[in-house]
């Protein structure tokens, strides 16, 4: 920061909302905190915008009861930092990277700036190796790979938070290597955080995690600092401690709207469906905080997860969201009415970089073959089953119906699980194989002969 000492100031010119103007400033900049004093009692605020000599604050805990002539405002000389150690696995804080767990103080190897610095380029390593989720319809046909960013699109009333505590309790890599998981929370209600804090917990999931936790009757100014705390907290562990990390950040749709909260308050022109025009750039600071580092073991995968407004995925928050990131994952509405859990829709979700992750040491030397044949035969099963709604099961054709049986099984048996079941990635396979043996073998075209030959049930049978 430029400015390297506290300066104080009683210039304050005017209120509105969260912000205050403080005239006759020299020095500010860009991010920085203040403290703001008032008749004994202090609270924060950060500097979101430096004209000349005004600086326009954000106070977090917000401006009610502010006499100007009586308040003092503070200049740090600094922006928002995280303590860190390694003492901070195992423990819960606020959004602003307070312990709310009731022990004692993380007493820090050093404090880090949230906003963290731009990994370069040139420096970046390509996403590698396959992280196992224990979730079929992610490690089989969408694999998650370290150092990628692959978001979950959710709606309203579906079961992300359950996704997200069981990926949080089983996630794994395969190679022995110590692993993490950074949890945010941010907006979420109170039920909520209870829950995802007593699934790590009960778990055990805990000892290796670091969570924070922003509630939606919080500041929003602290649900915009949340994911940087998190991915801050992310990059110590990874790049510093070599550890390789899951971040899971849930749910972006409320960090966008606070987004859209503060743009307003500072009366900025809005863009598409009222958020601010900058909200693309913004969402790239945090998403691109994710990956590998030439030179370092670590790495950064993160998971974020975000609730489409109506369902809707071209609404501006999934839309740019699927621009930034590697794919996503997404949640189906009548999966999930007709008992499906997790409600994984595989045909629209994604994951661009799973070729990366999978096959002969790393998964299986079949995997490549499974996840395209079973792709293919769902796709087909839908098809049939269209086709069904409207000219009825009578019209199909022997091989349509068998499509149409294949799609009803793969639902139940592939999607579906438990909630509790943590199911390797030899077992999602075995699974697949499974399924399409009710298929002729003449329609398993994307599998090659030698795969058939070994893993077909029909085969391993006759060779038994």
């Amino acid at each position: 920061m430029a400015a390297s000492v506290a300066k104080e100031y009683k210039t304050v010119s005017s209120v509105s909302g969260p912000l205050l103007v403080v005239e006759k400033v020299s020095g500010a900049t860009y991010g920085e905190i203040v403290e703001i004093i008032h008749q004994g009692e202090t609270r924060r605020g950060k500097v979101l915008e430096v004209n000349r000599d005004r600086a326009l604050v954000q106070v977090f805990e917000g401006t009610s009861g502010i006499d100007l002539p009586k308040t003092r405002v503070r200049f740090m000389g600094k922006g928002i930092e995280l303590p860190v150690s390694e003492d901070i696995l195992g423990r819960i804080f606020d959004g602003f990277g307070t312990p709310i767990d009731g022990k004692p103080a993380i007493i820090p190897d050093k404090s880090l700036d949230i906003n963290g610095s731009p990994i370069n380029p040139y420096s970046r390593d390509y996403p590698l190796d396959f992280i196992q989720t224990g979730i079929s319809s992610i490690d089989g046909l969408n694999t998650l790979i370290r150092g990628q960013k692959l978001p979950i699109f959710s709606g309203a009333g579906l079961p992300h938070p359950q996704i997200a505590a069981q990926i949080a309790k089983y996630a794994k890599v395969r190679d022995g290597s110590q692993f993490a998981i950074v949890f945010a929370a941010m907006g979420i209600t109170f039920e909520e955080a209870n829950f995802f804090i007593q699934s790590f917990k009960d778990s055990g999931a805990i000892e290796h995690s670091v969570m924070f936790i922003n509630l939606a009757d919080d500041p929003a100014i602290e649900r915009i600092a949340t994911p940087r705390m998190a991915l801050t907290a992310a990059e110590y562990l990874a790049f510093e401690k070599e550890m390789h990390v899951l971040v899971i950040m849930s749910d972006m749709t409320n960090y966008c709207e606070a987004l859209r909260e503060i743009a307003a308050a500072r009366k900025e022109v809005p863009g598409r469906r009222g958020y601010p025009g900058y909200m693309y750039t913004d969402l790239a600071t945090i998403y691109e905080r994710a990956g590998r580092i030439h030179g370092k073991k670590g790495s950064i995968t993160q998971l974020p997860i975000l609730t489409m407004p109506d369902d809707d995925i071209t609404h501006p928050i999934p839309d740019l969201t699927g621009y930034i990131t590697e794919g996503q994952i997404l949640l189906s509405r009548p999966l999930h009415r007709s008992g499906v859990y997790p409600p994984i829709d595989v045909l629209p979700s994604l994951s661009r970089l799973k070729d990366r992750g999978i096959g002969k040491g790393k998964t299986r030397e079949d995997h490549s073959d499974v996840l395209n044949q079973l792709y293919a035969a769902y796709a087909s099963g839908k098809e049939a089953r269209d086709l069904a709604a409207i000219l009825g099961e009578t019209a199909l054709s022997p091989l349509d119906l068998n499509f149409l049986k294949f799609a009803a099984a793969f639902e139940k048996k592939f999607v579906s699980q438990g909630a509790e079941e943590d199911r390797t990635i030899e077992q999602t396979l075995d699974i697949g194989w499974e399924l399409l043996s009710m298929l002729p073998e003449e329609e398993l075209k994307r599998v090659k002969p030698e795969n058939i030959a070994k893993y077909h049930p029909a085969h391993m049978q006759n060779k038994k």
